[in-house]
């Protein structure tokens, strides 16, 4: 390859929803284009999610993807193409039982579920807890016991008055020692193992492919991405992002609905602009 043929760069990471996914859960013919010609290129693409395998699985095989994806905040490396669980880190519950008694003891009683490990894990939801039923495995629990009788992938937490944004700052501040918090979109605030991020998976995807931070663009939507952010190279907030991302985002671009993530592709992948 002569110096004018190298690639701008060779990781191409994209969160789902929000970002690669139009509100209708699909991929437009532009951006599946831009994508095409970026991998024909050389450069791999990573799906980056907060979604755990479960409740990932079937977006990526309607997607006709087959590569590796980061799930569930990092958590869990997924061979799509193999529908293999290739690694995975659960939350501690007890660590995770504690963390919820100091947030209660701050803002009150807490709504919950909990994502269930491994390649088919259920998403126990508990009474109050409003969940989005894409996609998710659901099983109701009723007794505490319940939610803690196996391995666990990660917490949601839902207030019957605090928003968002607010009930992570509440829980960060209470527990933040204890747990990772974060929230990856509306009703969507999660309790993750201390330290995992989708910044910690993606290294560990790229390792994998013999590549570094310097190899990778990364676009996204929601604070939960704001450590992929700061470990890739270059960093592209959509413009429908949450204000927290954008702050942080080297490039802001189109929103998810107007191919935000081709309009990139084509500027940086010649091929991508000639396909159009």
């Amino acid at each position: 390859m002569s110096g004018a043929d190298v690639l701008p760069y060779r990781l191409v990471a994209t969160d789902l929803d929000g970002t690669l996914l139009r509100p209708d859960h699909t991929v437009s013919a532009r951006t599946r284009d831009a994508l095409t010609a970026a991998t024909a290129a050389g450069a791999a693409h990573i799906v980056v999610t907060g979604r755990t395998v479960p409740v990932a699985r079937h977006i990526l095989d309607d997607l006709g993807y087959e590569g590796l994806a980061v799930c569930g905040q990092g958590a869990q490396l997924y061979h799509a193409g193999e529908h293999r669980l290739l690694t995975s880190v659960t939350l501690d519950r007890q660590v995770a039982l504690l963390a919820l008694e100091k947030i209660e003891a701050e803002i009150g009683p807490l709504f919950l579920a909990a994502a269930r490990d491994g390649l088919d894990g259920e998403v126990l939801f508990g009474e109050g807890y409003r969940m989005d039923h894409d996609g998710m495995s659901l099983v109701p629990f009723t007794e505490p016991a319940e939610l803690w009788s196996q391995p666990i992938s990660k917490l949601y937490i839902q207030h019957a008055e605090l928003g968002d944004d607010a009930l992570a700052d509440a829980a960060r501040t209470a527990a933040g020692g204890l747990v990772g918090v974060t929230m990856a979109g509306t009703g969507l605030v999660e309790l993750l193992p201390l330290g995992l991020t989708k910044a910690t998976g993606l290294s560990m995807a790229a390792r994998r492919l013999g590549m570094t931070a310097d190899d990778a663009i990364a676009f996204g939507d929601m604070p939960n991405d704001i450590a992929m952010f700061g470990w890739a190279k270059h960093a592209v907030a959509m413009a429908n992002a949450h204000q927290d991302l954008k702050a942080v985002a080297d490039e802001i671009t189109a929103s998810n609905t107007d191919d935000g993530i081709a309009v990139v592709l084509e500027r940086l992948f010649p091929a991508a602009a000639a396909s159009r």
